[in-house]
């Protein structure tokens, strides 16, 4: 069975047990589920390297020997809590027995797990953490206990179908993105959100490529203020990783919701990042202000690199922030309307040499009132770099087309590189996808700065004020071609026109001598010399002498 096929059935078996329960929060169940499995499939994975074997956790007692999982593994499992210790007890494995054992998951925790997965709430005298789902959300499950104790046996034997021998959480990594996505796909009215990996991928190269020169040693660090499942911090972790110790990447990350900063934790730790760089925050970004630097616990942190993609168009309270440092410079957005409070707060995060890329609606762009003077002060300040115009329904959740701005503090030149790729995509079912293809030619026109018709376009900023600080795309270029017009005599004689041979003239320069042993010419038109075009072009010295380069 292939992943894909595999990750199929998992979302059509999801669908038949989940029943009445809302499927952004069934996910949580799943993916609580998965990340539980990952955790005893590790602590297994351990002991064998360390030159033991399963059986011999059955007599893991002592504390000397719990604290030596705990040092290298941040947690400790006991032998009947493991999650195939669960599959052998058949009817007797219950919501009871998970909750328990979640229970005693969270009490094994070092210190510094404990940070990341579980808070203590002094004022309600409880405890909340990554397994959430599993602690005090069983009883959603079922109406009694037989109920609730079948559905959890259910959801074990439906995540029990996840391969993790071969190459451990490759597989893992796939079934739990491609979850992400199905459920966000399911739960529009839920407000759940994924972000294509194709555009989180393109702007970690973005980003990556401006940080590969940040000298070795030193940490780099990356903040994402809307980070739901970090698919933008893993993206940029991958590309950063390239030329960077992937340890001394460091990952801060906050997220409105509980349960999907929550899935955020477990995406970056299955993905082996020291918890010592893992730093993930549930609360409202816009009305606390974060990261705060751990050396100066009253100012803010400045980070390398900040990545976004904001809910489109949130209402949120301006009058609470007329003194707020990070807006004080640019101006308010409306209330109605919260996408440049959230630009403006990345951008008041990142170093005076850093970088940020976010994900906004076009309505930026060219909305006036306040959002006009925001812009208006952004490009007096030179601070956007480059606008990159993206296809329509690439998400899930909505269908509107949106874009990528890039922006730095601190920059000499005042140009806008504008990129209209809206047609740059392929069609699968109902949405757009960028392939990679796509990304590799959005990504080459950011790094060269440089015009290409109908595609990039370097402005000037007296330009951009001659159109009155408007950044609407089509003001500057349009992806959309003149359609040439037919030559009626070639297409009724089979000849061709000697203008549409010229639009070739590249090719004619690079190999001279090819067309004309591939054309015989007479006036304006032409006819092929012969039906063995591919037999002609491959002997063609100037080209058997290319391919041999490409090779070499």
């Amino acid at each position: 069975m292939t992943k894909q096929e595999l990750a199929a059935k998992i979302w059509a078996t999801a669908n038949v047990l989940r029943k009445n329960i809302k499927a952004s929060e069934y996910k949580d169940y799943i993916l609580g589920f998965m990340f539980y499995k990952y955790l005893s499939d590790r602590e297994i994975e351990f002991i064998k390297k360390e030159g033991g074997n399963v059986e011999e956790l059955k007599h893991v007692t002592e504390a000397d020997d719990i604290k030596y999982f705990r040092d290298n593994l941040g947690y400790f499992i006991t032998y009947s809590d493991l999650f195939s210790s669960w599959q052998t007890l058949g009817k007797k494995l219950g919501a009871q027995v998970v909750t328990e054992a979640i229970e005693r998951f969270y009490q094994s925790l070092s210190s510094k797990s404990a940070r990341v997965f579980y808070v203590y709430h002094l004022d309600v005298d409880r405890h909340s953490g990554v397994f959430n789902a599993l602690d005090a959300g069983l009883s959603k499950l079922g109406e009694n206990i037989g109920s609730r104790d079948k559905a959890v046996r259910d959801i074990i034997d439906l995540v029990a179908q996840i391969p993790t021998q071969s190459q451990p959480y490759d597989m893992l990594g796939y079934i739990y993105e491609y979850l992400i996505r199905e459920f966000s796909s399911e739960a529009k009215k839920d407000g759940a959100f994924y972000t294509p990996h194709e555009l989180t991928s393109l702007m970690a190269r973005i980003i990556a490529e401006r940080l590969k020169d940040r000298s070795s040693g030193s940490d780099i660090e990356v903040y994402d203020p809307c980070v739901g499942t970090a698919g933008l911090l893993l993206n940029i972790g991958t590309e950063i990783g390239k030329y960077h110790d992937k340890d001394h990447i460091k990952y801060y990350g906050q997220e409105l919701i509980t349960e999907t900063s929550n899935l955020a934790k477990m995406n970056l730790f299955m993905k082996e990042i020291k918890v010592d760089n893992l730093i993930i925050r549930n609360a409202d970004t816009l009305d606390e202000d974060w990261p705060i630097d751990p050396k100066n616990h009253c100012g803010p942190l400045y980070v390398d690199a900040v990545t976004a993609n904001p809910p489109y168009s949130a209402h949120w309270d301006p009058e609470l922030h007329t003194s707020d440092e990070r807006f004080r410079q640019y101006g308010l957005a409306p209330s109605t309307k919260a996408d440049l409070a959230f630009l403006l707060h990345c951008l008041y995060h990142i170093k005076p040499d850093g970088i940020m890329a976010i994900v906004l609606p076009h309505g930026v762009l060219f909305r006036g009132g306040a959002e006009e003077e925001i812009r208006k002060n952004l490009i007096e300040n030179n601070n956007i770099e480059t606008i990159i115009g993206l296809p329509s329904n690439l998400f899930f959740s909505t269908g509107i087309p949106v874009i990528v701005m890039i922006l730095s503090k601190n920059r000499a030149a005042s140009d806008v590189l504008f990129i209209d790729a809206s047609q740059s995509f392929q069609k699968d079912k109902t949405q757009n996808v960028l392939q990679e293809s796509d990304v590799q030619r959005i990504y080459d026109a950011v790094i060269a700065r440089q015009g290409i018709p109908h595609f990039a376009r370097l402005v000037t900023k007296e330009q951009i004020v001659a159109e009155g600080y408007n950044l609407n795309i089509p003001r500057y270029i349009s992806a959309t071609q003149e359609e040439a017009p037919y030559d009626l005599y070639a297409l009724m004689t089979g000849e061709i026109a000697k203008d549409e041979l010229e639009s070739f003239a590249d090719c004619w320069q690079q190999f001279p001598q090819l067309r004309s042993k591939l054309f015989a010419a007479d006036g304006s038109y032409s006819r092929f010399r012969t039906e063995d075009i591919a037999g002609v072009v491959h002997a063609d010295e100037g080209i058997a002498a290319f391919q041999s380069d490409f090779q070499a």
